[in-house]
């Protein structure tokens, strides 16, 4: 993924454009590659534009952005709209967010900070490893190889990846919720303050623990946390 990231405009109201691309323009690693006034030209451009989200307006004449975005082929979008009743719609369209206007410039933040996670996790998930650095160097943490991930008990700043061998390794200097970016959504879950799991190695939790299938080097089942804060994202993940 690029580390400018390409945006596409479609609200009908050319004042309402005009000021969302100011907005846009103002916000780092931004390029508005274009910004239609009539969602009927952009759909007619769309297999031609190279972008990499949409930020689309609602109510519009001759086709909505409901309808828009529904063509927009696993582009991720977020819809800028007056009007509140469409929420429910715009999530089952799985929008990446919803904005009301008057839009401001720091609401537009967290929603585009939103879309560079969910692409940076979309490319996490189309490739199996990740470079990072460690106790031994530049290495490729391969995602299939890993049982779970722990923080150091040396050094708090430094996380261990225990692999599914029970071989292990350091990672230098890079958080919990770094890492939580960076490993596929759809295969790691953290549990605790201190750990990150590969789900596909869960063998069976209860409201407390999480026993991996895999055995410790001495023999014993390996039982983690389920700590009350993690707990109802972990049930919801593995409910997918």
């Amino acid at each position: 993924m690029s580390s400018i990231l390409k945006c596409i405009l479609v609200d009908d109201e050319i004042l309402g454009l005009k000021y969302l691309k100011m907005l846009c323009e103002q916000i780092d690693d931004i390029e508005v590659v274009k910004a239609f006034v009539d969602p009927e030209l952009f759909i007619n451009e769309l297999d031609n534009l190279e972008f990499d989200f949409c930020i689309l307006d609602i109510e519009m004449p001759k086709i909505n952005g409901l309808q828009v975005a529904n063509l927009l082929q696993n582009k991720p979008f977020i819809f800028a709209t007056a009007y509140k009743e469409y929420a429910t719609d715009a999530f089952d369209l799985d929008a990446t967010d919803y904005i009301q206007k008057p839009i401001k410039k720091e609401r537009l933040q967290q929603a585009i900070d939103k879309i560079k996670k969910r692409l940076q996790q979309t490319t996490n998930q189309q490739n199996s490893f990740v470079q990072l650095n460690s106790d031994k160097g530049k290495i490729l943490l391969q995602f299939n190889q890993i049982l779970y991930i722990s923080t150091s008990t040396v050094e708090s700043r430094d996380k261990v990846v225990i692999y599914n061998d029970l071989s292990e390794l350091t990672l230098k200097n890079i958080t919990l919720d770094n890492l939580s970016e960076i490993l596929p959504e759809k295969n790691f879950v953290r549990i605790n303050k201190r750990e990150i799991i590969n789900m596909q190695h869960i063998k069976y939790f209860h409201s407390e623990s999480v026993t991996l299938d895999v055995l410790s080097k001495e023999n014993k089942e390996i039982n983690l946390v389920l700590s009350e804060v993690y707990k109802a994202n972990f049930v919801d993940r593995i409910s997918i």
